[in-house]
């Protein structure tokens, strides 16, 4: 089965990436990400492929993924009619920011964690409940704590992995059709990343990457699982979020056009539908929060 290189939407500086999504269906290619990942299934049940091994999977199953191991979660339908799947993932790249901290003496264990389970592992179901409160107090953190959350997430995870099973018996390594689409992709990403404060259109990123927009709107949706627009827009609400979470606020509108959007009616859709809340209500959870710890 081929594996496709799969690009996670993350903005310069951060070391890990919250992500829910809502779909009809679950990402429905064979594919890889340089990050490990940890995802709760909160809604929808299927088969996890994993290299060559299938699991069955359930609303409220949670799963680890190593760095790099190819896998998809296939979707399967109710009665002929497809069923909304709901999920929540953190996504981390062990070899990325993360790395000088893993070196650390402190955190030995969790780098051997990492290391010994880049086969992945299915959390046991009596430790649903454990697991899923943790990702909700990492999911519901403010920066500052967000990292704290993620470490005792991996320490927990690291104790339960102990009396887990292998998602799969060996780890397959990365062809070389693989890495080179990964560069493509990565370079396409980039070029985002770098210029999302431009007026960017579908036509100029299609150019940048010498495709039609038709070609690239398929290959685009292919390699990242979302279509250009939300993957921008994702890009912009994470900066604009980081903005709001400073000291010195600028106003919202201000921070809003300086991160590229160029209708206040349309950052305010797009914002709630991203965060779950609109700017105001996102500002007032993050001021509560920051009186709480005083």
């Amino acid at each position: 089965m081929k594996t496709l290189q799969f690009n996670v939407p993350t903005m310069r500086g951060q070391s890990l990436t919250i992500q829910e999504d809502v779909l009809e269906n679950f990402y429905p290619h064979f594919h890889r990400h340089q990050e490990a990942q940890l995802m709760w299934i909160k809604k929808g049940k299927g088969v996890l492929i994993v290299e060559d091994t299938l699991h069955p999977f359930k609303e409220n199953d949670i799963f680890f993924l190593g760095a790099n191991q190819p896998h998809v979660f296939k979707s399967v339908s109710q009665d002929g009619f497809s069923n909304e799947s709901r999920s929540v993932s953190i996504f981390f790249d062990p070899n990325g920011k993360l790395k000088s901290l893993f070196s650390l003496d402190e955190f030995e264990s969790l780098h051997q964690f990492i290391c010994s389970n880049s086969r992945g592992f299915k959390v046991p179901e009596p430790y649903f409940d454990q697991i899923s409160q943790r990702v909700c107090q990492l999911k519901s953190a403010d920066q500052m704590d967000m990292l704290m959350h993620f470490f005792y997430l991996l320490r927990t995870l690291a104790n339960i992995s102990r009396g887990a099973d292998a998602l799969c018996n060996e780890r397959v390594e990365a062809s070389f059709e693989t890495v080179h689409g990964s560069n493509r992709i990565h370079f396409i990403c980039n070029y985002i990343r770098e210029h999302y404060r431009d007026e960017l259109t579908l036509e100029e990123v299609a150019d940048h990457a010498n495709l039609t927009p038709q070609a690239f709107c398929r290959y685009f949706k292919k390699h990242c699982g979302v279509t250009f627009v939300t993957y921008l827009n994702r890009i912009r609400v994470k900066e604009v979020c980081n903005q709001l979470n400073e000291d010195h606020l600028d106003s919202v509108s201000f921070i809003a056009y300086n991160c590229g959007f160029n209708s206040i009616t349309n950052f305010n859709r797009v914002f709630k539908q991203i965060v779950g809340c609109n700017p105001k209500e996102y500002v007032q959870q993050y001021k509560q929060t920051l009186y709480a710890m005083i």
